[in-house]
């Protein structure tokens, strides 16, 4: 658990909305039975519960129990009262007093107190007549039934041990005409060696130039004459940034010269991801994302060998169509550093990356990644006109929970604003999480190593889109 920080005012105020503070201690006993005796799980828990746990805990999914039922729910009150007074869960990260979520997990000060009454109470379970209608995931989906659902092309083998493997499976999904996303949800298969799912469109190439026919030995100098001029190299089944590669943790000021290599866009178009805690992508009615006639959806798997054991695993991405025209394209940018390195035992350590917007957007979505080393990421706009604006803050970042922010109302920045990603990382010893705080850190995709990346989703505004959908499925 990561370490908070609360000022004595903020204490205070969480007190006393979860406890009234009485006149005397007998006062507090009664008032603490009479409370408890009227708070059950049907009528009062059960209706938090749903709204607010039941997309992560519920059977099927990571977390250890289901709140869906009082029975799989009253083993665990006490420490759900405990996690919930403390604002660990639900769990949440953004700053409170930057932005405005429509995804906002965050308790009321009067859920809090539901809760801890009841626990305090004896967690009775009360008349099973006051429970409120179930909520219903079709066959585990958060977005509900799929029109489509995209597999991985065979179930992958994974080894019992060794390190992490990153690998990357092509799907046909044999569009012949521009299909127009709604929802899109990945979902892994085994639950217990998939780190991350990252499901890319890889659009049809447009290049058709002929390719010169180069010789075995040819293509291979040619190979070796890349490898030599990337700053990344492959370990295995991972690829990482060269030790000696040219540092620049101040990733707004890398020259065009050192940008050539791998960046967060060459995949493709982002469609949809899973890592722990992530919660789905669910856009606005007329938000869509276009996968055009011909691409190819690839998958990023990230395995770890956990599970102490031969395992297999074929994860799949759902799809549900617009069924109405598109309004908005929702496209997605990682504003990545990929040339910092870490000093090792520092714990404040800054690294930054930088990208100004080529047209006026509206922003939706946020998602802050970094590794175990992560400490804390803010994203920030600085406008054309001087302005400044800051769009997500993160003090206290845990790798544990991917949390995509969701725009209340899509933030509207103007051609030219320059949009700054500020990431601290903590490669000390106070850091419980760091693998190795004696040695130096660089980009990687293993999570011993580190990365630095703010993901947006947006849209462009005046953007012309078809006035029909294809409706075939």
């Amino acid at each position: 658990m990561k370490r908070r920080a609360y000022s004595l005012a903020s204490l205070l105020l969480l007190a006393g909305a979860v406890f009234l503070l009485p006149t005397s201690q007998a006062d507090t006993n009664s008032s603490k039975s009479a409370a408890g005796k009227n708070v059950t799980f049907s009528k009062d828990v059960a209706p938090i519960f749903f709204k607010n746990c039941a997309e992560c805990h519920r059977p099927g999914e990571a977390s250890p129990f289901s709140v869906l039922s009082y029975k799989d729910v009253r083993p665990w009150a006490k420490s759900i009262r405990e996690k919930v007074v403390n604002r660990t869960m639900p769990p949440w990260h953004a700053d409170p007093h930057v932005g405005q979520w429509a995804n906002d997990r965050r308790l009321s000060p009067a859920e809090i107190a539901t809760i801890s009454t009841w626990v305090e109470g004896g967690a009775k379970e009360g008349n099973a007549k006051d429970l409120p209608p179930v909520p219903q995931f079709a066959d585990g989906w958060a977005i509900g039934k799929p029109d489509l659902i995209i597999p991985m092309p065979e179930a992958y083998t994974l080894a019992a041990s060794g390190p992490d493997e990153y690998q990357y499976f092509e799907v046909d999904p044999g569009f012949t005409e521009d299909k127009y996303v709604q929802m899109a949800e990945a979902r892994p298969d085994n639950r217990k060696i998939v780190h991350h799912i990252i499901a890319f469109i890889v659009p049809p190439s447009k290049d058709a130039r002929p390719r010169p026919n180069l010789s075995k030995e040819e293509l291979q100098k040619l190979r070796a004459r890349m490898e030599k001029e990337s700053i990344f190299y492959r370990d295995g089944f991972l690829q990482r940034v060269k030790m000696d590669a040219p540092v620049y943790n101040d990733g707004c000021a890398i020259p065009e010269s050192a940008r050539r290599g791998r960046s967060s866009e060459e995949a493709g178009t982002l469609l949809c991801g899973y890592a722990p805690g992530m919660n789905q992508a669910i856009w606005e009615p007329g938000t869509v994302k276009k996968i055009p006639a011909g691409a190819k959806i690839m998958f990023q798997m990230h395995y770890s060998k956990v599970a102490g054991s031969e395992q297999k695993d074929r994860s799949s991405i759902g799809l549900i169509f617009a069924k109405t025209p598109p309004q908005k394209q929702l496209f997605t940018r990682g504003i990545s550093n990929n040339h910092f390195m870490i000093p090792p035992g520092t714990d404040n350590f800054p690294v930054t990356a930088c990208w100004t917007t080529p047209d006026d957007i509206h922003i939706v979505t946020f998602m802050p990644h970094l590794h175990l080393r992560g400490k804390s990421q803010k994203i920030e706009a600085f406008l054309p006109d001087g302005g400044k604006q800051v769009l997500l803050n993160v003090p206290e970042y845990d790798f544990s929970w991917q949390t995509v922010y969701y725009a209340q109302k899509p933030v509207a920045l103007p051609k030219g604003t320059k949009i700054l990603v500020t990431s601290t990382f903590d490669n000390s010893t106070k850091n419980k999480y760091n693998p190795d705080p004696t040695k130096a850190v660089r980009w990687g995709d293993p999570t011993y190593d580190e990365m630095m990346i703010g993901w947006i989703d947006y849209t462009i505004d005046n953007q012309p889109l078809p006035k029909t959908t294809a409706m075939k499925q």
